[in-house]
């Protein structure tokens, strides 16, 4: 080391330019030496010297780069260790790079590239170097509590330096991530060396890229590493290396396009992994370590961490009732991987920002009910909020995700959403195909079967973007039980005892009317019907602002502000009438306030609202017309707890709510939107459905026979048919006993067609009646029986006397309808107050 001097001047005062010049230059009076492996700075006599200032100075390549802090401002410390760690493995790996062809990418790890010593220990000496100066850390950190007149230095322009709380932590973490990536580059470098020695002892000829019929892909996909394998680490992790062998290699053993090469030690048999003892699934009631695995950080979690705090006791009540009802039977634990994707900085994460400013609450509400409902029914939950996390928790390779897992999914059951669907996509590669069986997406609004399967949705106009994913439609979860062709998840609402229910009823005030709508523009164009409910009702809102009252919301109107949920209860638990605007569709809050004894008013629709006709349904993969802001209210609850009405009619409206005046109701709760009826349903869904076995059909859709017995019988003392007590019975879940064959009507979807019956179409029994037998029993007359890949089918024409029958399982629709066709409809019953459960589901 050289010294330099500087003098007659305030060091102290230097920015970080001055400082860098005085550092680099030969002209200054200033002192610098080395001394117990790191470099002092000192002023001259007269001059207060610059206490604990070190600067660290790592040689390599004949070259030295120098890093400075002073812990009298000991924010930059950090920064200038994070920029020192950086400096240097770019340098000591980016350098390197440069030897490398101009088509690799230059985030490819080459074999030859770290064959050296220097680089394969590169960030091996990073962390030791961190772990130095942690272990100085201890004394020097006791200088943040002496109160002297050092002065800090500027950073960058900075009018503050960063006080040293928590500076320890940060050095530590910044360690860590530094180890890791020295095992990640270790383990290239292992696979790397192990590849080039297999390489070496083939010859070219063991090399030769085979023509295989069972391998067609093979050829094909060797060309593609050929140019593009430097576009994603992955490849290198696996031991590519540019050479044949290595494609040949991966091709065959990690993905399976090639055929296994002959010359490779396939000798002894490959290792069986034994599964692990299946472990029981016990009630928990004691929620502290959900909620701390739920994480901080983000006012979206917060807001889902009191609402599971508020519902603990219910919860706990609900796991005691239904393990009773269960009685008390033996469940298996699984291992579950909760990923919420629109939660995540990759996504945008939206909705943190506005929870405390009206923003929308219904997908939170959800996913904290979710996140409950599995830990209490006893399951290993693991959540990801980030996508680092979702890559850990899968044990993906380091890249871009163009490779596959190769060893076994680590989890039985992934809950997401679109969002999460997507980062997995990306970050899984290949492998999301394989395991998408166990992917379960939480689905608001429903996606139905002629959306969710791409090619068919490309060539018939419904591609958007969303759906597309080509799974089970059961595998999506919606909020509302709108769409049979989806599984029903729902979430929970505050359920009230009989006190609570009386105290109630008796401090109800009669003309009291709370508005649905928490945001200003909400109001807009509603003075006319607003001002017909004033002449009955005190008006009150929950319209968020900051400074000043919105001008969108009456004068008239007594406006609380946005009010927690606690305060929000009592507010619905005193008013008469909770009314909405028609926006937004299906939100959680007219359960909440019917259940707190409040009748719901809400406009009709006309026409009714769908992706076809309307901005906010348009891009979201369903049909699904929407006849009232919320139709689960106006159809599973209505009259009296539910009233519908045309709000462009000032006569109707006004009569509405002179009938709501005199009506008396009770708090009414559906049993579905119970903590013991989520739970009841979602543990019947984690027992029961299975979509990673293969369901053959049963008949063969085109079987030309009456089947031994026949399968289906007329039902006493009603004109549908049942599955025949003496038919074979394959494994099915919901049972095939609670099976109803039905005809819908011309241009009638099978929802329609099973609800016309008091029943609810089931997607499940769609491979049971996809085949003549059924036609045959309905006594359809048939000239031509076409098998065809069509949302519509199973359906027949009567004008044409054609029938078709459904080619492709994944089109199975409830939802589907034609104006020329009738649809072949399996419908289901339900029990009360749980459609998504037959009698014999559970």
């Amino acid at each position: 080391m050289k010294s330099v001097e500087c003098s007659g001047v305030k060091c102290r005062h230097w920015t970080l330019e001055q400082w860098r010049r005085v550092l680099w230059s030969d002209q200054s009076r200033f002192s610098v030496w080395k001394s117990d492996g790191r470099v002092w700075v000192w002023w001259l006599p007269g001059e207060r010297y610059l206490s604990d200032c070190i600067v660290p100075s790592v040689k390599f390549g004949g070259g030295g780069i120098m890093v400075w802090a002073c812990f009298s401002g000991v924010g930059i410390f950090v920064v200038g260790i994070g920029f020192f760690s950086l400096c240097f493995l770019m340098t000591s790996l980016g350098g390197q790079f440069s030897a490398k062809r101009l088509t690799d990418s230059p985030f490819t790890v080459r074999t030859e590239v770290l064959g050296g010593v220097e680089s394969r220990g590169v960030l091996r000496k990073i962390s030791d170097m961190l772990e130095v100066i942690m272990k100085r850390m201890d004394s020097l950190s006791k200088l943040e509590h002496v109160n002297d007149s050092r002065p800090k230095l500027e950073y960058l322009g900075a009018d503050q330096s960063i006080q040293p709380a928590g500076l320890v932590e940060r050095i530590q973490a910044i360690a860590q991530n530094v180890s890791n990536m020295a095992v990640r580059v270790e383990q290239i470098f292992q696979n790397s060396m192990a590849a080039s020695r297999v390489v070496r002892e083939g010859t070219s000829g063991q090399c030769d890229v085979p023509r295989d019929p069972h391998f067609p892909d093979c050829p094909g996909k060797v060309d593609w590493m050929r140019s593009r394998w430097t576009s994603d680490p992955c490849y290198a992790f696996y031991g590519v290396d540019g050479s044949d062998c290595s494609f040949l290699i991966y091709l065959s053993e990690v993905e399976w396009f090639c055929p296994p090469l002959a010359w490779r030690n396939h000798s002894s048999p490959p290792v069986l992994q034994k599964n692990p003892p299946k472990r029981q699934a016990a009630f928990r009631t004691d929620l502290s370590a959900l909620l701390d695995q739920v994480g901080t950080g983000k006012e979206s979690l917060s807001f889902m961490k009191r609402r599971i705090r508020r519902l603990a006791s219910q919860w706990a009540t609900a796991a005691h009732r239904l393990d009773i009802k269960l009685r008390r039977s033996w469940r298996e634990q699984k291992k579950i991987l909760v990923h919420v994707g629109f939660l995540t900085e990759e996504s945008g994460d939206v909705f943190s920002p506005k929870v405390l400013k009206g923003g929308p609450l219904g997908e939170m509400v959800q996913w904290a009910d979710i996140l409950t409902a599995l830990y209490v029914l006893g399951h290993n939950l693991k959540i990801s909020i980030s996508v680092k996390e979702l890559q850990g928790f899968l044990g993906v390779p380091p890249g871009r995700g163009s490779c596959p897992l190769t060893g076994p999914l680590p989890f039985d059951l992934i809950y997401t959403d679109y969002h999460g669907l997507q980062q997995m996509k990306q970050h899984m590669g290949l492998s999301l195909k394989k395991h998408k069986c166990h992917i379960r997406v939480i689905d608001t609004f429903g996606t139905e079967p002629a959306y969710n399967h791409e090619e068919y949705a490309t060539l018939h106009g419904y591609r958007t973007n969303w759906g597309y994913w080509n799974l089970n439609s059961r595998q999506y979860m919606t909020m509302f039980p709108h769409t049979p062709d989806n599984s029903f998840m729902g979430f929970v609402s505050e359920e009230l005892n009989e006190t609570e229910k009386r105290n109630i009823q008796e401090n109800k005030v009669k003309n009291m009317a709370v508005v649905y709508g928490k945001e200003a523009s909400m109001w807009k164009g509603k003075e006319k019907f607003l001002q017909i409910l004033h002449r009955y009702m005190e008006v009150h809102g929950t319209v968020y602002y900051e400074t000043q009252r919105p001008p969108e919301v009456p004068a008239f109107v007594k406006n609380h502000g946005l009010l927690p949920q606690q305060e929000l209860q009592q507010l619905l638990r005193k008013a008469k009438l909770f009314i909405g605007f028609g926006f937004p569709y299906e939100g959680p809050a007219p359960l909440e306030a019917i259940a707190n004894g409040c009748i719901y008013l809400q406009p009709k629709f006309h026409p009714p609202h769908s992706s076809l006709n309307h901005e906010f349904f348009r891009g979201k993969p369903t049909s699904r017309e929407v006849s009232s802001q919320h139709p689960y209210a106006e159809q599973y609850i209505g009259q009296p707890h539910v009233m519908t009405v045309d709000y462009n009619n000032s006569e109707e409206f006004e009569t509405a709510v002179r009938e709501i005046m005199r009506t008396k109701v009770e708090p009414y709760l559906p049993y579905e939107y119970t903590c013991e009826g989520m739970l009841e349903r979602v543990h019947a869904y984690i027992q029961h459905q299975d979509f990673c076995s293969i369901e053959a059909p049963f008949p063969p859709a085109n079987a030309s026979r009456v089947w031994p017995g026949g399968l289906f019988t007329l039902l006493p003392n009603s004109t549908l048919l049942g599955w025949a007590a003496n038919s074979t019975v394959p494994p099915c879940w919901p049972p095939l006993s609670a099976l109803r064959l039905t005809v819908s009507k011309e241009g009638q979807s099978c929802v329609e067609a099973c609800q016309t019956s008091g029943l609810v179409c089931e997607p499940a029994f769609f491979r049971f009646i996809n085949n003549k037998e059924a036609l045959i029993k309905l006594e359809i007359q048939c000239e031509v029986v076409e098998l065809e890949v069509n949302h519509i089918f199973p359906a027949f024409s009567v004008a044409r006397h054609e029938c078709g029958l459904q080619k492709e399982s994944l089109l199975f629709s409830c939802a589907g309808f034609s104006a020329k066709y009738r649809r072949i409809c399996p419908c289901r019953d339900f029990r009360k107050g749980q459609v998504a459960l037959c009698r014999d589901c559970l």
